[in-house]
């Protein structure tokens, strides 16, 4: 093979490692490529812990088995301990507490929001970063806006320099950083919203050999929400988070807008009994529900993925006729600094997730091949396997209208127009509970179309304190209180 004149050396220890681990093959057509193809052939094999996946290699990928460590053993699950969306009578002095507790470390600057959005919304029919949807019912506010203002009303409201950081991918991430410039990132200081990539891995056919998008590029793909641990270390943000004193963040994906990033009872509970990582569930909407399921399994918290959990565990009930796995996870956690840095710096690496997907690829001849099935196994890693890690993982159940209707369809379950549903049915709520007068159709749903910007109230209780700036609704109006 010829070799490339500026990268020689690069280019033999490239071939070195390639040959040592069965994936030569990728350097098949390097005397057609041009020194520049030559060079990003180089990178993105470059860009590859190879190291780290050849046991991976011979066991997920070509024998099919499973990285969960959880599938092994679920005939040993049991209900996690829940902590009440309403306090009982034994727990009303410890919500009080925690209340307290969490406000204080909102107000000293102990607490940032993350927010994965590494997704692309072709699904919803977007050309774009699903960040930048619009979601809102009045005034087609996206995903990224609710989250920024939501940031600074908070930063006024604590009275505290609140950063966001952001893990976008290599697919969306230039995009991103200039919706957010171009919108002067929605009013927050451009030094306090830090955005970084995550990471690829190769797709890989079924006997373990790394597949070529085109003869110079290799077929990646993003590396799963849990990559963003290892994000957080590879771009600095842990290091800045250090920098800036934060010891707590909170985790988000980007497709809900009804999330709740500050959430005063959840950080001072997360707080007062030494959890290192806490998550938010809520019950079920059914059995099959595609949500992952909280559960304790051999003492520690684990979240069995619904395409995992047996059919009979998932429809089974108790005495009293409840679900008894009913925890549905939200994507909702907080995570503990320390804990971030001690669990993934230290080399405690989370396992990876098989997932069977159709991957075009350059084939034997050097021509795209678009297969019509699955033909490629991509690699994930899921941020909720570093649970069972967590000293003291706290789960807190929450009300799904209050805090959960994410967009990720484009009709049905889980839309956007479920979630613009969800979201007038919220802000009506928090109107009517101050004393709004809210008009409704005969069947008691709303006659009228509400959005609340977080800059107006970021709970009911905010409402109340201008309520009076608010005008008589009309039957049918559409409303944008901000």
């Amino acid at each position: 093979m010829n070799q490339v004149p500026n990268h020689p050396t690069a280019f033999e220890s490239c071939s070195a490692i390639l040959n040592q681990i069965g994936q030569y093959h990728l350097l098949q057509w390097w005397t057609e490529l041009s020194t520049e193809e030559q060079r990003e052939l180089l990178a993105d094999i470059n860009s590859v812990q190879w190291n780290l996946l050849q046991d991976i290699l011979e066991t997920v990928v070509a024998r099919r088995s499973s990285a969960n460590p959880t599938a092994s053993a679920l005939d040993n699950l049991q209900p996690a301990k829940v902590f009440p969306q309403k306090p009982t009578t034994e727990l009303i002095g410890l919500y009080d507490e925690a209340i307290e507790a969490g406000r204080s470390l909102l107000r000293s600057g102990k607490v940032a929001a993350f927010t994965v959005a590494g997704g692309q919304g072709t699904r919803l029919g977007f050309d774009g970063p699903k960040g930048m949807v619009p979601v809102t019912p009045v005034g087609s506010k996206s995903l990224f806006e609710i989250f920024a203002t939501t940031v600074l009303a908070a930063r006024r409201k604590f009275g505290a320099n609140i950063p966001w950081y952001i893990m976008t991918s290599p697919a969306n991430h230039e995009q991103t950083v200039n919706f957010l410039r171009t919108n002067r990132w929605f009013g927050l200081p451009e030094q306090d919203v830090i955005l970084f990539s995550q990471g690829m891995l190769p797709a890989f056919d079924f006997q373990g050999r790394a597949l070529l998008a085109a003869k110079h590029r290799l077929a990646l793909a993003p590396d799963g929400h849990g990559g963003s641990l290892d994000a957080l270390i590879r771009s600095g943000a842990l290091a800045d988070c250090q920098r800036r004193g934060i010891t707590l963040l909170s985790y988000f994906q980007v497709d809900n807008p009804l999330v709740k990033p500050f959430d005063p009872l959840f950080i001072g509970l997360h707080s007062i009994t030494g959890s290192e990582m806490s998550t938010k569930v809520c019950a079920k909407a059914d059995d099959l529900e595609r949500v992952g399921n909280v559960c304790l399994q051999n003492g520690k918290v684990t979240v069995i993925e619904y395409s995992e959990f047996p059919e009979k565990l998932a429809r089974q009930r108790d005495l009293s006729s409840r679900r008894t796995f009913d925890a549905g996870n939200l994507a909702i956690h907080l995570l503990d600094i320390a804990f971030i840095d001690r669990v993934i710096s230290k080399q405690h690496k989370l396992p990876f997730r098989r997932a069977e997907k159709i991957v075009p690829h350059i084939d034997e001849q050097g021509r795209l091949h678009q297969p019509a099935k699955p033909n490629a196994v991509k690699l994930e890693k899921f941020i909720f396997d570093v649970l069972p890690f967590a000293t003291n993982p706290l789960v807190l159940e929450v009300d799904r209208a209050e805090e959960f209707s994410p967009v990720k369809n484009a009709t049905g379950v889980d839309s956007l127009e479920t979630s613009k549903r969800d979201q007038n049915l919220r802000a009506c709520r928090w109107l009517e509970s101050v004393g709004v007068r809210i008009p409704r159709h005969p069947d008691g749903t709303p006659n009228t179309t509400v959005t609340i910007s977080p800059l107006f109230a970021l709970d009911p209780e905010e409402i109340r304190s201008h309520v009076q700036q608010i005008p008589a609704i009309q039957p049918g109006q559409h409303l944008h209180l901000e």
